[in-house]
Protein backbone atom coordinates (compact mmCIF):
# COMPACT_ATOMS: atom_id res chain seq x y z
CA UNK A 1 0.00 0.00 0.00
CA UNK A 2 1.07 3.49 -0.44
CA UNK A 3 -0.09 5.92 2.45
CA UNK A 4 -0.68 9.84 2.18
CA UNK A 5 -0.97 11.08 5.16
CA UNK A 6 -2.50 14.63 4.68
CA UNK A 7 -2.89 16.85 7.67
CA UNK A 8 -3.35 20.11 6.29
CA UNK A 9 -2.02 23.60 7.86
CA UNK A 10 -5.65 25.05 8.71
CA UNK A 11 -6.38 22.46 11.03
CA UNK A 12 -4.88 21.99 14.41
CA UNK A 13 -2.12 19.52 13.97
CA UNK A 14 -2.80 16.40 15.05
CA UNK A 15 -1.04 14.23 17.82
CA UNK A 16 -1.44 10.81 17.51
CA UNK A 17 -3.49 10.64 13.79
CA UNK A 18 -3.57 11.96 11.09
CA UNK A 19 -6.37 14.19 9.60
CA UNK A 20 -6.45 12.32 6.28
CA UNK A 21 -5.02 9.16 4.81
CA UNK A 22 -4.99 8.66 0.87
CA UNK A 23 -4.89 4.63 0.39
CA UNK A 24 -3.79 3.06 -2.96
CA UNK A 25 -3.53 -0.85 -2.97
CA UNK A 26 -5.42 -3.61 -4.37
CA UNK A 27 -6.69 -5.45 -1.24
CA UNK A 28 -9.19 -4.06 1.55
CA UNK A 29 -9.26 -5.10 4.89
CA UNK A 30 -11.83 -4.85 6.96
CA UNK A 31 -10.68 -5.43 10.90
CA UNK A 32 -13.67 -6.13 13.35
CA UNK A 33 -14.08 -4.59 16.49
CA UNK A 34 -11.38 -6.02 19.20
CA UNK A 35 -11.47 -6.01 22.76
CA UNK A 36 -8.98 -7.31 25.72
CA UNK A 37 -9.67 -10.50 25.22
CA UNK A 38 -7.76 -13.70 25.76
CA UNK A 39 -7.30 -16.95 23.68
CA UNK A 40 -9.77 -18.31 25.73
CA UNK A 41 -12.52 -15.37 25.09
CA UNK A 42 -11.69 -14.28 28.65
CA UNK A 43 -11.11 -9.76 29.51
CA UNK A 44 -7.79 -9.36 30.82
CA UNK A 45 -6.40 -6.14 32.35
CA UNK A 46 -8.18 -4.43 34.73
CA UNK A 47 -7.15 -0.72 33.33
CA UNK A 48 -7.93 1.13 30.42
CA UNK A 49 -3.74 1.07 29.72
CA UNK A 50 -3.81 -2.61 30.06
CA UNK A 51 -6.89 -3.56 28.31
CA UNK A 52 -6.07 -0.93 25.55
CA UNK A 53 -2.69 -2.63 24.52
CA UNK A 54 -4.46 -5.98 24.31
CA UNK A 55 -7.03 -4.65 21.98
CA UNK A 56 -4.49 -2.91 20.04
CA UNK A 57 -2.29 -6.53 20.18
CA UNK A 58 -5.53 -8.74 19.32
CA UNK A 59 -6.36 -6.21 16.44
CA UNK A 60 -2.62 -6.27 15.04
CA UNK A 61 -3.04 -10.01 15.07
CA UNK A 62 -5.86 -10.08 12.95
CA UNK A 63 -4.07 -7.72 10.39
CA UNK A 64 -1.46 -9.81 10.28
CA UNK A 65 -3.14 -12.71 9.97
CA UNK A 66 -4.86 -11.27 7.02
CA UNK A 67 -1.04 -10.12 5.56
CA UNK A 68 -0.97 -6.56 6.50
CA UNK A 69 0.92 -4.63 8.71
CA UNK A 70 0.17 -1.79 11.12
CA UNK A 71 1.50 0.63 8.42
CA UNK A 72 -1.05 -0.29 6.31
CA UNK A 73 -4.00 0.94 9.01
CA UNK A 74 -5.87 3.64 7.16
CA UNK A 75 -8.35 4.24 9.56
CA UNK A 76 -8.89 3.29 13.41
CA UNK A 77 -12.12 3.87 15.54
CA UNK A 78 -11.62 3.70 19.57
CA UNK A 79 -14.70 2.73 21.61
CA UNK A 80 -14.14 3.83 25.14
CA UNK A 81 -16.22 3.32 28.17
CA UNK A 82 -14.86 6.29 29.94
CA UNK A 83 -13.63 9.57 27.57
CA UNK A 84 -12.25 11.16 30.73
CA UNK A 85 -10.20 8.23 31.57
CA UNK A 86 -8.83 7.75 27.93
CA UNK A 87 -7.59 11.49 28.45
CA UNK A 88 -6.18 10.92 31.74
CA UNK A 89 -4.10 8.31 30.02
CA UNK A 90 -3.59 9.80 26.80
CA UNK A 91 0.05 9.43 26.69
CA UNK A 92 0.69 5.76 27.90
CA UNK A 93 -2.07 4.70 25.50
CA UNK A 94 0.30 6.41 22.57
CA UNK A 95 3.62 5.18 23.70
CA UNK A 96 1.89 1.82 23.42
CA UNK A 97 0.57 2.53 19.97
CA UNK A 98 3.96 3.69 19.11
CA UNK A 99 5.75 0.71 20.71
CA UNK A 100 3.16 -1.53 18.98
CA UNK A 101 2.05 -0.18 15.76
CA UNK A 102 4.86 2.63 14.87
CA UNK A 103 4.42 6.04 13.76
CA UNK A 104 2.51 5.80 10.90
CA UNK A 105 -1.12 6.93 12.26
CA UNK A 106 -4.50 6.19 10.44
CA UNK A 107 -6.90 8.38 10.40
CA UNK A 108 -8.56 7.90 13.96
CA UNK A 109 -11.43 8.37 16.26
CA UNK A 110 -12.33 8.12 19.62
CA UNK A 111 -15.78 7.55 20.74
CA UNK A 112 -17.44 7.34 24.30
CA UNK A 113 -19.98 4.97 24.55
CA UNK A 114 -22.13 3.79 27.30
CA UNK A 115 -20.95 -0.37 27.24
CA UNK A 116 -19.37 -2.79 25.09
CA UNK A 117 -20.63 -6.28 24.10
CA UNK A 118 -18.43 -7.49 27.36
CA UNK A 119 -19.46 -5.75 30.33
CA UNK A 120 -15.80 -5.92 31.30
CA UNK A 121 -14.55 -4.47 28.37
CA UNK A 122 -13.24 -0.71 28.88
CA UNK A 123 -12.13 -0.23 25.03
CA UNK A 124 -12.84 -1.69 21.62
CA UNK A 125 -10.89 -0.87 18.39
CA UNK A 126 -12.01 -1.29 14.57
CA UNK A 127 -10.58 -0.34 11.49
CA UNK A 128 -9.41 -1.29 7.96
CA UNK A 129 -6.24 -1.16 6.12
CA UNK A 130 -5.09 -1.38 2.15
CA UNK A 131 -2.86 -3.89 1.33
CA UNK A 132 -0.91 -4.23 -1.50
Amino acid sequence: MTAERVNPPELSPPTGFSHAVVATGTRVVFLAGQTALDTDGKITGDTLPAQFEQALTNLLAALRAAGGTPADLARVTVYATDIAAYRIHAADLGRTWRELAGRDYPAMAVVEVVRLWDERALVELDGFAVLP
